[in-house]
């Protein structure tokens, strides 16, 4: 894992704009540009080599890649053959005519993409992904469009000119696709050039489009926020409520699809509900329940696990937290809950003490979690990738 990002990824985009500062005045709200001076920043993601590789040693299957081109139609079956798999003499040769290449969900083939993802995950509770786009020398591979997420361009090589426009919609919801025709995109508001080394922001709704700079091709990681949002906590919250209150429960009043029914008592109990919501609605089961679920939908960052499953625990061993997992300690009737990515893990409650000194980001031997059941409890945290050896 590279040094230059591991202490601070957040940084390692948007420095020297300060953390605090990017989510006060950029984040869902304006761009940002980045010009870091420094063309190798990146290079430790990916090159277009990998592309290189990916491209024409892989059996990607349709839908894992896709080209596109603005100054013409692309479809799928220009370069997918009948049975689904990625015909890959056909991608060089749109490539080799102007077509951007373009790898879905890299971070799923690549480690180390993989491993800044879940560095930004932490950073942003929320699900990262990453697309790599590669641009040939006087190309353009969309036409002027916004995105439904909010994304970091992060330029590996080459460079490329950008042309930031106004926000017809703010901050869309992720099923709010961008349609050609349905959206203006207004006047130019921002034109910049990213050159290697440098990284933009661009919030979800912004109309935007890009072409490459210079004679060489472009290659660029976008990385994608897949958040929640306060509608979504909101949905939470009222299902919690609604746990408990049997007004919520009630059907809603017969034959109210009719065209004869009368909505006045129904507008009165709308009222009353939306006051019982208010004085009812609590942020924390339900904000609870959106971190566990977040958690669990993760891949656990388990590499090696399998390779040393039969490597024994030495009592004497130093272990740590590993960087950038997440998780959430929790207890029912059973006993001491380890919420992880993947599932969880449960502990008997007299482990509590020792778990959270095993998982408190110190590192440890088992011999110092004071237990008789050491190796075991670091044994198990190790399989889930919540711990490594240092």
């Amino acid at each position: 894992m590279s040094v230059a990002w591991r202490d601070d990824p957040i940084a390692h985009l948007i420095g020297p704009t300060s953390r605090d500062d990017f989510f006060a005045r950029f984040y869902e709200r304006e761009a940002l540009v980045a010009a870091h001076n420094d063309a190798a920043r990146f290079a430790d993601l990916v090159s277009i080599d990998t592309v290189d590789r990916l491209v024409t040693s892989a059996d990607l299957r349709e839908g894992q890649l896709d080209m596109a081109d603005a100054s013409r139609e692309l479809r799928r079956d220009a370069y997918v053959d009948e049975a689904g798999f990625v015909d890959r003499g056909a991608v060089a040769d749109l490539y080799r005519n102007g077509a951007t290449i373009i790898l879905q969900q890299a971070h799923q083939f690549e480690p180390a993409l993989g491993a800044f993802c879940r560095a930004l995950e932490h950073v942003f509770s929320s699900h990262v992904q990453t697309n790599l786009y590669l641009t040939p020398a006087n190309a353009q591979g969309f036409r002027t469009h916004y995105d439904n997420h909010d994304v970091f361009v992060l330029q590996v090589s080459g460079q490329k000119a950008w042309r930031l426009y106004g926000t017809p919609i703010d901050t869309p919801y992720r099923g709010e696709a961008f349609h050609s025709g349905e959206h203006q995109s207004g006047a130019i508001s921002r034109e910049f050039v990213l050159k290697a080394g440098d990284c933009a922001y661009v919030p979800r709704g912004m109309m935007h489009d890009a072409s490459t700079s210079g004679s060489d091709p472009s290659l660029h990681i976008t990385v994608g926020l897949i958040t929640r949002t306060w509608a979504d906590l909101m949905l939470e919250a009222v299902s919690e409520v609604a746990l408990r209150s049997p007004n919520l429960r009630r059907s809603l009043p017969a034959g109210f699809a009719s065209r004869e029914f009368d909505r006045s008592a129904a507008r009165a109990t709308l009222k009353s509900l939306a006051e019982e919501l208010a004085k009812e609605l609590q942020l924390d089961p339900a904000l609870d329940l959106m971190a566990d679920t977040f958690i669990r939908s993760r891949a656990a960052d388990n590499r090696g696990a399998i390779a040393e499953a039969a490597r024994p625990i030495g009592a004497n061993e130093t272990f740590r937290a590993r960087a950038y997992v997440p998780f959430r300690i929790a207890e029912d009737t059973k006993g001491v809950v380890v919420i992880a990515p993947g599932g969880e893990l449960m502990f008997a409650p007299a482990l509590k003490e020792a778990v959270e000194r095993a998982l408190n980001g110190a590192a440890f031997a088992p011999q110092t979690l004071n237990v008789a059941e050491a190796a075991e409890i670091s044994a198990r945290l190790l399989a889930y990738g919540l711990i490594e050896r240092v």
